[in-house]
């Protein structure tokens, strides 16, 4: 059975002390893949964040908004955590004020209505 398995044989010790690398380098390879994530991905991150808590702050009644459902609707009431939506004559929903996905210009349900 030993035919199917070929013998492995270790290099002499010169040859494996050329291969091996330096540890500074690969020290700098990793330093550098964390700074190339943090420029690429952590840091746009926290400015969208950072704009998104901004505009939940900044949003008053009768704001007209889009939920991250994909909900429409004109803000009739607000508390700290939650908001209440009107979405449609006399039908109101209430959910949460992070929920916000976007702040829509004045007029754009009236717009959205007429298509």
């Amino acid at each position: 059975m030993s035919f199917f398995i070929s013998q492995a044989y270790a290099e002499g010790g010169a040859a494996a002390g050329q291969q091996g690398s330096d540890p500074m380098m690969s020290m700098l390879f990793f330093v550098g893949m964390i700074v190339i994530f943090y420029f690429l991905l952590i840091r746009p991150q926290q400015k969208r964040a950072k704009e998104h808590r901004k505009m939940v702050e900044a949003i008053g009644k009768g704001d007209e908004v889009v939920t991250n459902g994909g909900i429409l609707g004109k803000i009739v009431e607000l508390s700290d955590q939650y908001m209440t939506v009107e979405i449609a004559d006399n039908v109101q929903i209430k959910v949460q004020r992070s929920a916000v996905s976007t702040v829509l210009p004045k007029g754009s349900l009236k717009a959205a209505d007429k298509d």
